[in-house]
């Protein structure tokens, strides 16, 4: 490899670089929607909680209601029985008609315990509901902060992929076509987006494995292009002093 190749090489080290810090932030820029999604989501999922606590209670009210409609008329009746007391004449109306006085009265002493219960589950919910309230305009900030930060991370990101490219075109711009050819063969057949990587001490920095002595030997006189013969990504010699830089 002369010494122009070898400036190709390093030439296309700086596309590779560029090309992995460009993945890199088109990857990231692909996870903020979802993260943008999840806040929405989750202001949605307050709201609708509100909601839900709110229908429950209309719910609860509107059982307490029927129960203390049902307690009316149930009070009317045991009037109604009383009433008929004053003009029973045996002892077995009248013993029927305190029994039909106590059922109802049984009666609304289970419907009484159902509306408290009712009454304590509207408390909770009320209480809830107040909670959440006096919290809204927090949670809804909060969330449009995050949404925002994460929109400004974006642009940013967006304006260094714009740079990015920039740089890689001109640099890429230097190379000779077959190579960067090459270049693209090999690194569309790697998972990680690095098709030529260095080696130091016989050592391939791809897939960590020795290089052959004959081939280390020749790739260090840098006289022809080599390739890793575990991993077959395009090799290059990097001596210690390349490595301090």
């Amino acid at each position: 490899m002369t010494a122009v190749a070898k400036k190709q090489i390093d030439t296309l080290v700086k596309v590779q670089q560029i090309e992995i810090e460009a993945a890199k932030l088109n990857a990231y820029l692909k996870k903020l929607p979802a993260r943008i999604s999840s806040l929405e989501q989750q202001l949605e999922e307050f709201i609708q909680s509100v909601e839900d606590d709110e229908a429950a209670i209309e719910g609860f009210n509107k059982q307490y209601r029927a129960l203390e409609a049902d307690v009316q008329l149930n009070l009317s009746k045991i009037q109604k029985s009383q009433e008929k007391l004053r003009s029973v004449k045996t002892n077995k109306e009248y013993q029927s008609s305190l029994k039909e006085i106590d059922d109802i009265q049984a009666a609304n002493s289970k419907l009484e315990d159902e509306m408290l219960e009712l009454l304590e589950k509207i408390e909770t919910a009320e209480a809830a509901i107040k909670d959440r309230r006096q919290h809204y305009a927090e949670i809804v900030d909060e969330s449009n902060r995050q949404k925002e930060s994460i929109e400004r991370d974006a642009a940013r990101h967006e304006e260094n992929l714009v740079e990015l490219e920039s740089r890689r075109v001109a640099i890429a711009a230097q190379l000779d076509a077959g190579l960067l050819k090459l270049f693209r063969q090999v690194k569309a057949k790697q998972g990680d987006l690095v098709a030529i990587v260095a080696v130091q001490d016989a050592v391939c920095q791809g897939c960590n494995m020795n290089i052959p002595p004959q081939v280390y030997n020749e790739l260090q006189r840098c006289d022809s292009l080599k390739y890793c013969p575990s991993c077959f990504r395009i090799i290059y010699w990097q001596d210690q002093d390349e490595r301090s830089e």
